[in-house]
């Protein structure tokens, strides 16, 4: 038997899988996969602080051989944490012959903050209040009805602070009508000085403050050196700053999976669709094409030597 006659198969069977492999074209990888975001998480937690009374004093003893710093605040309060002080009275030890000294006296004092993602709040209330220096254990520096601040700072949005005053004022034992307008000046032959500015109120972009009275206290009685208090004395302050706002991150569009790209020569999708072709068309008649030329070929080739 011609040897040949055994090769042949072979051949076609090569000639078959080439075409066969060119039917059903290249691979086609997917693209990875990609992570879409969607909103992300702010930075961070707003922040707040509120305080009752606040004294930044120096007290001068015995003809200032003696000298204190007067340092002290009622209820200071700061957030992210949520945070809330109700003490009535603040003592200071070591300045009046060594027993303790009742700066303020109050039957509110109230000083709260909270702050979130989203959201950041100050607040000091006090009602019914008496302020002493040293040096004046009977006449009291300052006394008030009512006064609150608030500063609210929210995401997004314009902060906001406000004070109020209700009610009369008492400086040195005189009874003071304030303006909004400027600084009022209280003077008591003997006694003293104070200055008060009202309901002081600031705001940025994110933060936002507010004082509803600050002294400024120049306090020497009868001027024996006794007691000489000079300093500043805040009540009811209250501050925030905003959280920042979230950041969005872009969502990328997905990939459609097994689909490439179109180009100017190729149909576009929906022409494919009437006509019931689809993407892998140019590779199966391509495929086609070759796999019945190389039929073709193999078939002249066993006739040639069949002949033979």
């Amino acid at each position: 038997m011609n040897s040949n006659v055994f090769r042949m198969p072979a051949r076609r069977s090569a000639a078959l899988a080439a075409a066969v492999a060119l039917v059903a074209g290249p691979a086609v990888l997917a693209a990875p996969a990609q992570a879409t975001g969607g909103t992300g998480a702010t930075s961070g937690k707003g922040k707040a602080g509120a305080v009752v009374l606040r004294t930044a004093l120096d007290v001068s003893l015995l003809n200032k051989t003696v000298e204190v710093p007067l340092r002290a605040s009622l209820n200071e309060v700061q957030a992210p944490a949520d945070a809330d002080k109700t003490a009535l009275t603040v003592e200071l030890d070591g300045v009046d012959q060594g027993r303790p000294f009742t700066v303020l006296g109050a039957e509110v004092a109230t000083a709260r903050a909270t702050a979130d993602d989203r959201k950041a709040e100050g607040y000091a209330n006090i009602a019914h209040a008496k302020v002493h220096v040293p040096g004046l254990p009977l006449l009291s520096l300052i006394e008030v009805q009512e006064v609150t601040s608030k500063a609210v700072c929210e995401a997004g949005k314009k902060p906001v602070a406000e004070s109020n005053l209700l009610g009369s004022v008492t400086v040195l034992g005189k009874k003071v009508t304030l303006s909004a307008g400027g600084p009022t000046r209280v003077e008591v032959p003997g006694v003293g000085e104070v200055t008060l500015d009202l309901s002081k109120t600031r705001t940025t972009s994110r933060t936002a403050a507010a004082t509803a009275l600050e002294l400024r206290v120049a306090v020497n009685p009868l001027k024996l050196n006794v007691a000489d208090v000079q300093g500043t004395l805040t009540l009811a302050e209250a501050t925030c700053e905003a959280p920042a706002e979230p950041v969005k991150e872009e969502r990328p569009e997905p990939e459609k999976d097994g689909v490439e790209p179109q180009t100017a020569s190729e149909p576009a999708p929906e022409n494919l669709a009437e006509t019931g072709g689809s993407s892998t068309t140019p590779y199966l008649a391509g495929g086609a094409v070759l796999l019945l030329a190389v039929g073709g070929g193999a078939m002249v080739l066993v006739r040639g030597r069949d002949r033979s």
